[in-house]
């Protein structure tokens, strides 16, 4: 376990942006395979059989996800969600600067297993260079005739398109991505319809993230079951894990599944900041559960270990907090972004993170009452569980009780203390 390079093998090469340096180092070449040697249903199996999990968030199987599209006459759209906003992530932007083209040919290969003939890119609005470097990239592919009609010249036609976002975080969310791109409001939808039935323009869509479209070229040209070697068996192949806060060495580390939190922290990232004392670890982004530093200690980098400590790996993110770090504050400042970026369509989303915002600034400011505590707890009760269309609600809850749970005494420290009066 630990360090192992598949995506980021040439991070290095200061051109690797580029479509002469991608083909130098042999990209494309697993297009040609895929086009030229293999059916849509063989590339669908050999993604199955690697264990490909998407690396968004909810690592749903990618093979499985291919096969569900339905054999049928109407348009199939392909889109990769490149709108990274979950707070603490910052690792596809990396892949859309770095390694525009290996994106490409992933989705080119998705399109052909899925029987796609339109693609979009969907990019963060604020990622300005990426999208600048994804652009040029995209025409690059058209001028060597990697894209447009007939592909390599194997008789495969696929277009691509770059879309910008408008800055909402809740467009990470697959169905409001799609709602955006129709032009509409960036509002989640009510599923079912799944979009593999029903997305794109009331046709069948798939939406991946772009280091699950990264992940592609390597699997055909390595075979599925190559893949399937590295990592764990339940959670196969390389993760890309954007690591921040109080560490010495904060970046993005390409690590196998399975290796050891500790060995991440301490050994790949030198540990703690000014060599203070773990506190507690965000192991996936805002939204996963809270780790204590006992917990992390013991957990593996995998879908199936943070789960066991009813977490999640999520999109990557690894937060590490130091003895230092005012809890009481950090648990506020997420509920003031779950408030901000709800986008208002469900009342148990709008009002209850709202409400939860406001009763965690009276905790902080030492204003707050036990009975503050028990109506965040009283309200988060409603605020999860399926009472709204997408999970925003959810993630609030997730990102606040499990830390007021986790480290009560941080937040009994900061209630305004009751005074008794007796007549």
């Amino acid at each position: 376990m630990g360090l192992k390079t598949l995506l980021t093998t040439h991070i290095g090469a200061g051109d690797s942006h580029t479509l002469k340096h991608y083909q130098s180092v042999g990209g494309y070449e697993s297009l040609k395979k895929a086009i030229s040697e293999m059916t849509a249903e063989q590339i669908v199996n050999d993604v199955k059989n690697s264990g490909l999990r998407g690396r968004g968030g909810a690592g749903f199987p990618t093979g499985n996800k291919w096969g569900f599209i339905p054999k049928t006459e109407k348009p199939k759209y392909l889109i990769c969600n490149g709108d990274e906003g979950e707070p603490g992530t910052f690792k596809d932007r990396m892949l859309l600067e770095r390694f525009p083209h290996m994106l490409i040919e992933g989705m080119i290969i998705a399109a052909k297993a899925i029987d796609s003939h339109q693609g979009y890119i969907y990019i963060r609005g604020e990622f300005h260079k990426g999208i600048r470097i994804v652009e040029t990239a995209v025409e690059e592919a058209y001028k060597a005739g990697l894209l447009g009609k007939n592909v390599l010249g194997l008789g495969y036609d696929f277009d691509l398109a770059v879309y910008s976002g408008a800055g909402a975080y809740i467009c990470g969310e697959e169905s409001a991505l799609i709602n955006s791109l129709e032009g509409r409001r960036g509002h989640p939808r009510l599923k079912p319809p799944f979009p593999a039935v029903s997305g794109l323009y009331a046709c069948p869509t798939v939406v991946n993230n772009v280091e699950t479209f990264c992940n592609v070229p390597h699997i055909i040209r390595m075979t599925g079951e190559e893949y399937k070697k590295i990592g764990t068996e339940k959670s196969p192949g390389t993760r890309l894990f954007a690591v921040s806060g109080h560490v010495k060495k904060p970046g993005i580390y390409e690590v196998e599944m399975g290796t050891p939190m500790k060995e991440l922290i301490y050994d790949i990232c030198g540990g703690i900041k000014n060599d203070k004392s773990l506190k507690a670890v965000i192991p996936g982004g805002s939204s996963s559960p809270i780790l204590t530093a006992e917990e992390a200690m013991t957990a593996t980098m995998d879908y199936e270990s943070i789960a066991s400590l009813k977490s999640m790996l999520g999109s990557g993110a690894v937060i590490i907090l130091s003895e230092e770090t005012d809890l009481v504050e950090t648990t506020y400042r997420l509920a003031e972004f779950y408030s901000h970026e709800s986008c208002g369509q469900c009342t148990p989303c709008r009002e209850g993170t709202h409400w939860v915002k406001d009763l965690l600034h009276k905790i902080k400011v030492g204003e707050g009452t036990e009975k503050d505590v028990e109506l965040i707890f009283s309200l988060s009760r409603n605020m999860e569980g399926g009472t709204t269309i997408c999970p925003l609600a959810d993630a609030c809850v997730m990102a606040v009780r499990p830390t007021m749970t986790k480290f009560k005494e941080e937040f009994s420290l900061r209630l305004k203390k009751e005074v008794s009066v007796s007549h």
